[in-house]
């Protein structure tokens, strides 16, 4: 396990190695049945829009959030969100679309269900590599059901739903998803 999570690691403190003009558009996607109802403020969502910032300042890569929803804990809401921002034309379409909440085991937590009804392929050894690193901070990671894939020329990802977690995990992922949206968007 030390040699995956070395590699994993690794990856972590590579900078992600795409064209300068190439432009990452992320779509934001928060799973809660309280925030979609307004009964509780979303935090999750702003902390992937920050932590979205975070990394491109610190890249120096072009990242740009240009789309942000909010939809209950159910599956049919979370596909169809999925799929109506990947579907669109090819410059309109985010080229990565971070969903963040419903996880974990709850009887209500359906995200990555619903995420792999509309992807066209898995990329299980992204979403483990991010789910390993991320034990670094809290060992309960382990529990994440989170999976990460692409439909058309998006990437999609699972992020929990914890705002703690969120940046945690987006620190550790942000340059593995880089790349890998620019291998998706580009058909690379």
């Amino acid at each position: 396990m030390n040699q995956i999570l070395g590699e994993c690691v690794g990856m972590t403190r590579h900078p992600a190695r795409i064209p300068s003009d190439f432009k990452i558009r992320v779509a934001v996607l928060t799973v809660s049945d309280r925030a979609s109802e307004g009964t509780y403020e979303d935090q999750s969502g702003p902390a992937v829009e920050s932590g979205v910032i975070k990394y491109a300042s610190e890249s120096g890569n072009a990242v740009h959030v240009i789309a942000k929803k909010i939809v209950p804990d159910d599956e049919s809401s979370i596909s169809e969100a999925i799929r109506a921002w990947a579907d669109m034309k090819d410059d309109d379409a985010p080229t990565m679309i971070l969903t963040t909440g419903g996880t974990g085991f709850a009887k209500r937590d359906v995200t990555p269900e619903a995420t792999k009804k509309v992807l066209d392929k898995m990329a299980t050894a992204l979403a483990a590599c991010i789910t390993l690193e991320a034990t670094r901070f809290e060992p309960f990671s382990l529990l994440s059901r989170a999976v990460a894939g692409s439909r058309k020329r998006t990437l999609v990802f699972n992020l929990p739903g914890r705002p703690k977690a969120v940046k945690e995990n987006l620190a550790i992922a942000m340059p593995k998803l880089a790349q890998a949206a620019y291998h998706v968007s580009k058909g690379v």
